[in-house]
């Protein structure tokens, strides 16, 4: 939909890891759509990462799209540890306080040639945004990269329960004790402590996927009568079947093999596996007798380009002859991976994750079920959203034995009763209807997008 709204100004300001970078660019990509333009504000890092790696669409390709990349002063970029995820990007965060006034000086010159700055930046860069609370014609929104479910609780929680809920909600909800490092809860409660001055929340869901929880943020305890919007799937749902001659190597090697007889393994960019559980992984991937693609890399650095330290090789943490063994099977993916195309093929069955909420709401669009594996942050408690309530989910790895080595035989189990079981064929055809509604949804105009529309028609009023 193709609206003029020119004497609109959007700014996209999104935290510096890549589940976020990723998510807030997408939904650039979409208010952009309605002819908004939208400035996206990072660093130079960042703002390239980001353009490097969305898949779906090309950012350079749309005309409303503007980058604003701030120069923070060098930080340390050092190797992920297996054992401490985050900690290692810790530096690159706190460099997020340097950005608060050039932000601000960004923001001062546009509230003076635009009728309405509207701000939407990620929970965790409040404290970057705060002045728009000084702007006159300046109104900031609040995005939660995370799901409806998780930022429930938390608020809940955080409130002191103010009203009662059905038990059967809390039950087999896990606390939040080792999510994060000490370093990183400081860092978040900071950053919440600045959030007094937006007039609305965002989400990257919809209310075909977390309607109930959706309905308990809005209740006026919760919501202080802020208005919210549930505006996702941000990431395309129809992805280009085009087959052109620089095609990912493993998207090749997809095309050959039957419709849904491949299982998907990726942990995302924030964690790093020891050399003992790529050990029990590589086993357990090998006796499932099933056909995989498994991502292994380490965590991203704070600075994904930075190349003073050669990149460690974890294949040489894999069995010997490990690789030539299964290579009729399976393939490993080194570099960065199209993970939205990997899942959008119809030869993905499921997908071994660690629930990040971008990647699980990459997995639900393209009716993908997931393998749940949970590492830290919001993760174990979107395991508890999958499995428990959308029921399009089994655990690998419970959080409660978060410090034990996953088998081999745990690993082959779980894969195989989500191949071979009659749970596991419910738990397919339930993730496979869940993404054909959303994808219908979407092409007909249907919840996803009338939200879409009326948020951009508020921030047009």
């Amino acid at each position: 939909m193709s609206t003029n709204h020119s004497q609109i100004i959007v700014i996209m300001v999104p935290f510096l890891a890549q589940g976020h970078l990723n998510q807030l660019l997408h939904l650039s990509r979409l208010i952009s759509a309605y002819n908004v333009p939208v400035h996206y504000v990072g660093t130079t890092v960042h703002n390239r990462q980001a353009r490097n790696r969305i898949q779906g669409c090309d950012p350079k390709s749309v005309s409303n799209i503007y980058f604003h990349e701030f120069h923070p002063p060098c930080f340390a970029s050092p190797p992920p540890k297996p054992n401490s995820p985050l900690s290692h990007l810790q530096p690159c965060f706190d460099t997020t306080k340097h950005l608060r006034n050039p932000f601000a000086t960004l923001l001062k010159n546009f509230s003076s040639v635009a009728k309405r700055v509207v701000v939407i930046h990620d929970s965790l860069m409040s404290s970057v945004v705060q002045d728009v609370a000084s702007v006159r014609n300046a109104e900031a929104y609040v995005f939660h990269s995370v799901s409806a479910f998780t930022v429930f609780l938390h608020l809940w929680e955080e409130m002191g329960r103010p009203f009662p809920i059905n038990v059967d909600m809390l039950k087999d909800v896990p606390s939040l004790e080792g999510c994060f490092t000490a370093e990183f809860k400081k860092f978040i409660s900071n950053e919440y402590k600045c959030m007094k001055f937006d007039s609305g929340r965002i989400y990257n869901t919809c209310k075909f996927i977390e309607a109930p929880f959706l309905d308990l943020l809005a209740r006026q305890e919760i919501s202080k009568e802020m208005e919210q919007w549930a505006l996702g799937p941000f990431n395309p749902v129809v992805l280009s079947q085009t087959k052109c001659h620089n095609r990912p190597k493993c998207l090749k090697w997809l095309d050959k093999q039957a419709p849904n007889s491949v299982i998907f393994v990726s942990f995302g960019t924030t964690t790093s596996l020891t050399e003992d559980q790529i050990q029990e992984l590589a086993i357990g991937l090998d006796k499932s007798n099933q056909k995989f693609i498994w991502v292994l890399r380490d965590a991203d650095k704070g600075d994904i380009f930075a190349d003073d330290d050669p990149m460690f090789s974890k294949s040489d943490m894999l069995p010997k002859g490990y690789e030539e063994k299964i290579k009729e099977k399976g393939m490993i993916v080194r570099d960065w991976a199209p993970q939205l195309e990997i899942l959008g093929h119809s030869s993905t069955a499921g997908f071994m994750s660690h629930c990040g909420w971008n990647s699980i709401m990459e997995s639900i669009t393209m009716g993908v079920p997931i393998l749940a594996w949970p590492m830290h942050s919001d993760q174990p408690r979107n395991t508890v959203l999958l499995t428990k309530f959308l029921k399009i989910g089994l655990v690998v790895k419970d959080w409660g034995l978060r410090n034990e080595l996953v088998s081999a035989e745990t690993i082959e189990n779980a894969i195989q009763k989500l191949m071979n079981s009659e749970e596991g064929s419910e738990i397919r055809e339930r993730a496979a209807k869940m993404g054909d509604d959303i994808r219908k949804s979407v092409a007909d105009r249907g919840n996803s997008c009338l939200e879409l529309d009326t948020f951009v028609a508020h921030i047009s009023r």
